[in-house]
């Protein structure tokens, strides 16, 4: 279980989930490679996500779309979706934990 105030950035989350970028550039090309270390299993749901979004909502197919366009390949604009996908996850977090300590100054006033 993932706590909300466990990480300081959206970047340290995404080095736990195994979604941050590590550089893989060969000579003159600028390619990057998915950070395999990390917690798998959450790894493994936000790949799910990834191709469940992938198929079957709008938004996320003119995403990759986009991407492939850009000149990016599929296995890079999902690596970059993922990424897109951390950082919603993370807001969320973000969101429960402020939720969570203005309920106990709520709690604080009231008493």
């Amino acid at each position: 279980m993932v706590s909300p105030g466990r990480f300081r950035s959206e970047a340290a989350f995404a080095s736990f989930a195994g979604v941050s970028l590590i550089p893989a550039s060969p000579g003159l090309t600028n390619r990057h490679r998915l950070n395999r270390s990390g917690d798998r299993q959450l790894n493994w749901a936000m790949h799910t996500i990834t191709l469940i979004r992938m198929r079957i909502d709008p938004t996320t197919k003119t995403y990759v779309a986009r991407k492939i366009v850009e000149g990016k390949t599929s296995r890079d604009a999902q690596r970059c979706l993922k990424r897109v996908i951390c950082r919603q996850i993370f807001k969320i977090f973000e969101r429960a934990d402020r939720n969570r300590f203005a309920n106990v100054e709520e709690l604080a006033q009231a008493a």
